[in-house]
């Protein structure tokens, strides 16, 4: 990648709250599946302009994911943290993107993610959500989770919310589903995605100014 100047640098990230700039620069985020809510979540921190991304998905992406996810059509085939990766260093040089093709579970979570400030839960399926929560809030009880629950279907953007249950947050509706052979759609997937993005950057800015006034 050609190195850019650092007029272009100060340029690309003018316009910004220097806090919480500065505070998403140290900070540190692990997202946990890089599909639909994955590689939007990410998307969205790499603009914001995060300063590290743990990624971690062993799948490859497939035709039928481009109807939600942050990727193109040439890059089918492709191992998608690999992919995701690619794209983010497109979007924001300045950030760390580090991958781990690997299919996540209770022995390799904590290694994975356990230097991130808050890991964000972006799986499919009801069976990894549980596990992922459970295996992260029991090894790291003092740091945020952000995961999500049901995005389904189209509209009904007044359902979508998010909850606080210590340091679970849920974002959705917490009830739709997609019936067999259906995949949930753009727009509502990337509204739950950015819901846990938002709320990423609002706990990194408070975690990192709580850790400035202790070291004060």
């Amino acid at each position: 990648m050609k190195k850019r100047s650092t007029d272009f640098e100060k340029r690309y990230f003018a316009c910004r709250d220097p806090k919480v700039l500065g505070a998403l620069r140290r900070g540190a985020v692990g997202i946990a599946g890089a599909g639909g809510l994955g590689s939007n979540v990410a998307v969205s921190l790499a603009r914001a302009g995060v300063g590290r991304l743990v990624i971690a998905d062993f799948d490859r992406l497939e035709p039928s994911n481009l109807n939600r996810q942050q990727y193109f059509v040439e890059q089918v085939g492709r191992l998608k943290v690999e992919a995701l990766r690619e794209n983010l260093r497109r979007i924001n040089p300045y950030a760390t993107y580090e991958i781990h093709p690997v299919r996540l579970d209770r022995r390799n979570i904590p290694r994975i993610f356990g230097n991130v400030d808050v890991l964000v839960e972006a799986f499919d399926t009801a069976e990894a959500k549980q596990m992922l929560i459970e295996t992260w809030l029991g090894r790291f009880p003092d740091r945020p989770i952000v995961a999500a629950s049901g995005l389904a279907g189209f509209g009904k953007n007044r359902k979508l919310k998010s909850r606080r249950l210590g340091n679970l947050h849920i974002c959705g509706d917490e009830e739709s589903q997609c019936p067999p052979g259906i995949s949930p759609m753009a727009p509502r997937v990337a509204l739950v995605a950015n819901m846990q993005a938002n709320l990423v950057v609002e706990l990194l800015a408070g975690i990192k100014r709580k850790n400035l006034k202790s070291e004060g």
